[in-house]
């Protein structure tokens, strides 16, 4: 459970994005593709519709360049692209080089999957290469799982979708927002949800339910004691997006109630390495963060992975002046 050390070179979230296909899959619309009905969708998982189409690059670009404006940064000012993905448009090159591309950027550009951890995983990863010299980093988490997703299997059709999130990280003088995290992963259960290459996915739901909670309660945990802070005080947790029952449990376990939990799954479905960018996005534009405010961003993924940091909102410098 690291937690960051004394001295070093802080960071802070400056500006954030969106982008979700503009077709809506309803729970109404999947009774009319096999057995099932809106009641049993929402009371298993707590989805009412989501979003699917659309590619990683275009929503990564979409999302991308909503993070750039709102942060006023100059382009010339990113050092790197990191880009969050389980389903990249190709096999090579990585998207996030297009993704680059298309946004007038020059700079390093990589693709991270950690699966519906990514987001995390890549965040952390920002601020490593900030402590180590970077000046800004747009840090993106997408998937386009309805490409890979069965259509014909109610179980895991009515859980995937598509979408995109996005944040710029910009260097400050002094201690930045991210005060302890948390990378794991459980290799053994990488049998329990997982697609093949050019296949679709398949997953365990029990165990991965069964799992899912105790993983990311477990990162929860490790992160906040290394924040050096108490469960209580957090204000907001912002969990992976997968299954309101998963959200449920996880937030009851660590004592946390189920208000001050960051939720669009109703909206969104389970969109992977975008799910905590898309809850975090919605979160702060409605004004549910003050600066001061700590921030835990919780998830699990195939792999099993599981990641957590624990942000104290707003930092404690401004960002670094480039002259």
């Amino acid at each position: 459970m690291p937690h960051v050390p004394a001295g070093t070179r802080g960071a802070v979230i400056t500006g954030w994005g969106t982008a979700l296909p503009p077709k809506v899959l309803t729970n109404h619309d999947l009774e009319q593709m096999f057995d099932t009905s809106d009641q049993w969708i929402v009371e298993r998982t707590g989805i009412r519709e989501r979003h699917v189409g659309g590619t990683t690059v275009g929503l990564s670009i979409e999302s991308g360049r909503q993070a750039l404006e709102m942060s006023g940064v100059d382009l010339a000012e990113i050092d790197a692209v990191v880009l969050a993905t389980t389903t990249p448009d190709r096999t090579v090159p990585a998207s996030s080089a297009a993704v680059q591309h298309e946004l007038g950027l020059r700079c390093g550009a990589f693709d991270i999957n950690a699966a519906c951890s990514g987001f995390t995983y890549a965040l952390v990863l920002a601020h490593g290469l900030i402590a180590t010299g970077a000046r800004k980093i747009l840090c993106i988490g997408t998937d386009t799982l309805a490409r890979i997703t069965d259509w014909t299997d109610r179980n895991t059709a009515i859980l995937f979708a598509d979408g995109s999130g996005a944040v710029v990280v910009e260097a400050v003088d002094g201690p930045g927002q991210l005060l302890g995290w948390d990378l794991d992963a459980d290799g053994s259960a990488e049998r329990f949800l997982y697609s093949d290459i050019g296949g679709l996915i398949h997953m365990e739901g029990k165990e991965v339910f069964r799992r899912a909670v105790r993983i990311m309660v477990d990162s929860a945990q490790k992160s906040v004691a290394a924040a050096g802070v108490d469960i209580a005080d957090i204000k907001l947790v912002v969990p992976h997006q997968a299954n309101i029952r998963i959200i449920d449990a996880a937030c009851e376990r660590l004592g946390i109630p189920m208000e001050r939990a960051a939720t669009v799954l109703h909206r969104t479905g389970n969109t992977s390495s975008a799910s905590i960018p898309l809850a975090l996005a919605d979160a702060l534009s409605a004004g549910r963060v003050a600066d001061g405010d700590l921030v835990l961003l919780v998830g699990f993924g195939a792999g099993m992975t599981a990641a957590s940091a624990v942000l104290r909102w707003g930092g404690g410098a401004e960002p670094v002046n480039p002259l």
